[in-house]
This record gives C-alpha cells, structure tokens and sequence, in this order.
C-alpha cells in the first residue's frame, strides 16, 4: 500500500475503498489523523480500521455501551441515543473531510449510533442481542430499499448516518415484532 509522504510504512494505516469503475484506491490515514479525538471517535475508537468488516467491528464496540446504557429508564436511553445521532452527523462529517473520503469506510460511529436505535426496548438477555446484532448488521450490510436509496442520494454527515438511522430502526422493527410474537 501507498504511504503519504513523511509517514513510515509502520505509522500509518490504510485502507482500500473500492469505487465503481473497479479500480482501487488507497486512502491512508495518518497518525495525526488518528490523534484528532473527532476522527477517533468516528473511526469508532479505532475499531473502524479493522482490515475486514469495520462496520461489524464498529457494531461490536457500540455492545459495552449498550449493555451500561440497557437498564436505564426508556426516555433516558431514547435521549442518549438521539444525541449520539445528532451529534454524530457532525462527528461523521467532519471525519468524512479530514479522510478526504466521503463515507469511508472506518468511519463506524454510524454503526454505533444504529445499534442503539436496534436495541430500544428490547428485552434483556444474550438472545436478543446477538439477534438485534445480525437484525442491524445484515440490514446494514445489504442495504434494502429504502436504505440503498438514501445511501446513494444523501451525502455529508447527515447521509453517512441516515442509512445506518434507518437500518437501525427497521432491525428494531423486525426485533420488536418478534418480541411480541414470542410472548
């Protein structure tokens, strides 16, 4: 992989994005890059730089978070997670810029964001959070309509987090409904 002028091959981190006409395009991050707290927590804490599946490692950060966040009161977890929505539009979008890449694909805080809305309301126990987990993964991942269609009209920090917002609250639809079919 390229390197950015001044940086040794040890210190920086880069990632291959793939576009369109199939070529690929490496967009390094550089250790200053990574030191800025804003891109940090975009990148997830650093979980948004691993070399497979970043959105699944930004998913599995958002976990511990979630189980402290799981007993509070409902309008209290509702009022975390919309500010971690709103804020992370700017976190997302400021990240977007300073990579150079819009919606690259270590920026994870996204993901976090949406496993939150997955996991409103739900029940305790492992069951339903692996289930929420694969709901708002695959949902993510395979971008059914209408996710796929903001995900290509919807740009800046608002677009990076509306189709994760959106899988999230389709996962937390599907989770719901289970819920309420098993009891």
């Amino acid at each position: 992989p390229r390197v950015k002028p001044g940086c040794s091959r040890t210190a920086a981190t880069s990632i291959s994005v793939r576009r369109g006409d199939m070529n690929t395009i490496e967009h390094t991050i550089s250790p200053r890059q990574l030191k800025h707290p804003v891109v940090f927590i975009a990148l997830g804490f650093g979980s948004g730089l691993a070399p497979k599946a970043p959105g699944t490692a930004g998913t599995l950060v958002a976990i511990p978070f979630y189980l402290a966040m799981q007993a509070l009161p409902l309008p209290v977890y509702a009022s975390i997670t919309l500010a971690c929505v709103v804020i992370g539009i700017g976190i997302c979008g400021y990240a977007a810029k300073a990579l150079g890449v819009h919606d690259h694909p270590a920026i994870v805080f996204d993901e976090i964001a949406g496993f939150f809305i997955t996991m409103f309301a739900a029940p305790p126990g492992l069951l339903p959070l692996l289930a929420g987990f694969v709901l708002f993964r695959l949902f993510d991942a395979l971008k059914p309509w209408p996710i796929s269609w903001f995900d290509r009209n919807v740009h800046g920090g608002f677009g990076i987090m509306l189709d994760d917002v959106i899988a999230g609250g389709m996962s937390l639809a599907v989770l719901q409904l289970a819920y309420q079919l098993m009891v």
